[in-house]
């Protein structure tokens, strides 16, 4: 965060908006924290994250391996299997969510019943 003489923040800079432009996208952060449990093929990652569609899933696993944090692996079988996986790159961010998932504990006990209406879906 940027900062003025004061200490006060006053806008994120360049490295924070990168940050939340991967992650500030829905799902994406759980498709990391699956992948934390080890490698997936799409199906068992599907399995585990609850609610996401196939095309939604298909895209974060692409923009990631983009991004370089998940690699894709095709096994040309037969049958044809494709198995994903984090990267050094991604497996780097194991700590910091961590420590976000130890923050949600402690902060947000009762997930949207703490949630301001403002923020409500």
């Amino acid at each position: 965060m940027k900062e003025t003489d004061g200490g006060r923040c006053t806008e994120p800079d360049d490295a924070m908006t990168r940050v939340f432009g991967v992650f500030g996208k829905r799902w994406t952060g759980l498709v990391v924290a699956a992948l934390m449990g080890g490698p997936g093929q799409f199906a068992v990652l599907r399995r585990s994250i609850p609610g996401i569609s196939e095309r939604m899933l298909s895209d974060r696993l692409s923009e990631l391996a983009a991004l370089e944090l998940v690699s894709r692996e095709v096994d040309p079988g037969p049958p044809l299997r494709v198995t994903y996986r984090l990267t050094a790159a991604g497996e780097d961010l194991r700590p910091a969510l961590v420590e976000l998932s130890r923050w949600a504990e402690q902060h947000l006990v009762n997930g949207a019943e703490q949630c301001p209406e403002a923020l409500r879906e």
